[in-house]
Order: C-alpha cells, then sequence, then structure tokens
C-alpha cells in the first residue's frame, strides 16, 4: 500500500509514541475472543478452503486448542491435511467492522495430549464439560507458522510465530470492553476535547475503539471525513482503575 505524500520536514522527526507490537496485540486478542472462525483444505472439494465457526482456547504460547468431534467436517478435512488458519476479529466498538481488530494465524493442525490442554480449554468454555468425554470428542492444537494482523483503517502487517508466541496479551485485555462501553455511552465530550489537545483534531463525533497499557485510538468524525488517532496515556496502566484515573487527569489537566 502506497503511502500518502507528505511536505518534507526542515527539523526532526518527533518521536513515535510508545504502543504495543503487532505481536502483543495480536496475543490480546486471541485472549479475549472466544470464538474464532477455522479455515481447513476441503476434502469433498480439494484445493478450496471450508470455513467453520470454531470456539478455541489459546495455551501459555498463544496456540489455540479446539475440542472437536470427529464427525465434524472439518476435522475430517483436518485429518486428511493439517494445514489450516484461524481467524479472529474484535467486536466494532463503533459499529464499522473494517475499523476493528483482527488476525489470522496460519499453521498445523495436530491431535494432542487432553490431560495437556484440557483444563485450560474448559476454564474458557464451561459449557463444553457436558460433552468433553464422549468417545467422539478430541482436543487438536494449532501450531502457527505465521501470523497477519490488521489493527484498523492503515494498520497491518506480518508477525513471526516466534513474536507473537513470545509476547504477552495486554493487562487491560478483561477490562478493555467496559472501557470502551463506558467511555463511548458516557463520555463522547471528554474524547472531542482530548482529540483536538493532544492530536490537534477538531471532531464533532469521537469513538474511542481500542484502549491497552499505554494508551488508546479514537475514531473522530470531522469536517473533512472520518479520521482516527491514537492518544497515548501520560503513564503505563495495568488495571480498569488506573485507566480512568489516568484519563481524569488528562481530561481535567485540558480544562484547567
Amino acid at each position: 500500500m502506497s503511502k500518502p505524500q507528505q511536505h518534507a520536514r526542515t527539523g526532526p522527526q518527533p518521536p513515535q509514541p510508545p504502543e504495543p507490537s503487532h505481536a502483543e496485540r495480536v496475543r490480546t486478542l486471541l485472549a479475549t475472543k472466544p470464538v474464532g472462525t477455522l479455515a481447513t483444505l476441503s476434502g469433498r472439494h480439494p484445493g478450496y478452503p471450508f470455513g467453520s465457526l470454531m470456539p478455541y482456547a489459546p495455551d501459555g504460547e498463544g496456540r489455540p486448542v479446539f475440542l472437536i468431534s470427529n464427525m465434524a467436517m472439518h476435522t475430517q478435512n483436518l485429518k486428511r491435511d493439517g494445514r489450516a488458519s484461524l481467524f479472529v476479529e474484535q467486536a466494532s466498538a463503533d459499529g464499522d467492522p473494517l475499523g476493528a481488530a483482527r488476525a489470522t494465524l496460519v499453521g498445523n493442525v495436530a491431535a494432542v495430549d487432553p490431560a495437556e490442554v484440557r483444563e485450560l480449554y474448559l476454564a474458557k468454555h464451561a459449557n463444553s464439560r457436558y460433552w468433553v468425554d464422549f468417545s467422539d470428542f478430541g482436543f487438536f492444537r494449532l501450531q502457527p507458522i505465521d501470523v497477519y494482523y490488521v489493527g484498523g483503517f492503515g494498520v497491518m502487517g506480518w508477525v513471526t510465530a516466534e513474536d507473537y508466541q513470545a509476547a504477552l496479551p495486554d493487562p487491560l485485555a478483561n477490562a478493555a470492553a467496559g472501557i470502551l462501553q463506558h467511555m463511548n455511552a458516557d463520555h463522547a465530550d471528554a474524547m472531542i476535547e482530548l482529540a483536538r489537545r493532544h492530536a490537534g483534531i477538531a471532531a464533532d463525533e469521537a469513538a474511542m475503539t481500542s484502549v491497552d497499557r499505554l494508551g488508546f485510538t479514537l475514531r473522530l468524525k470531522t469536517a473533512e471525513g472520518m479520521k482516527g488517532t491514537r492518544i497515548n496515556f501520560l503513564r503505563e496502566v495495568k488495571t480498569a482503575g488506573e485507566t480512568r484515573a489516568v484519563l481524569v487527569e488528562m481530561v481535567r489537566a485540558d480544562h484547567p
């Protein structure tokens, strides 16, 4: 994708605000979403991908674990050819699915010892206890060989399997959805002011589309059209309470 032309700068380039790596963002996405789309290679129509709704649970290295029936078409496909991919997407915070994060893990799926993954899977999918011991069900795991990440408009790139497995989910992973819901429902005016002060963008409407330990992203409706921007926190946060405190501090600083 070609980059838009920009005027040359005569001074030093401004420092790039720190933000989580693509690898960390994918680990966070996989840790928070319980279901993805598994694409296997069709046995009925060789060479064609076959998509299936697939609950999963990531293990300690982020490898997705599946509990699947031998009767399922995707299981039959995997037993013929273990090459597959898992697509996982974040729920849209502002109604635009193209602005939401998503990732595709490409790799090989093979059966795994139930003793190794049973409890971590059931911790995420408690209802599976009703059929986990059925004789026709078994555990499988995807070993990634490559990962592709899209973080919204203009944010995308490949992540090596090694970087993905070495990364950790963001500490706000489980709190992020609640933070977004609260900010978008109750604090639109504050986000408009934060965009003006910290990003230099005058907006009529604002929606927070993601948040992590280092900052957040906003989708803004302006006179020139829709724009996106990232704003970093004053300091790193690890909990929802710390996030609320630093946002309040930033808003109050904008309104002395």
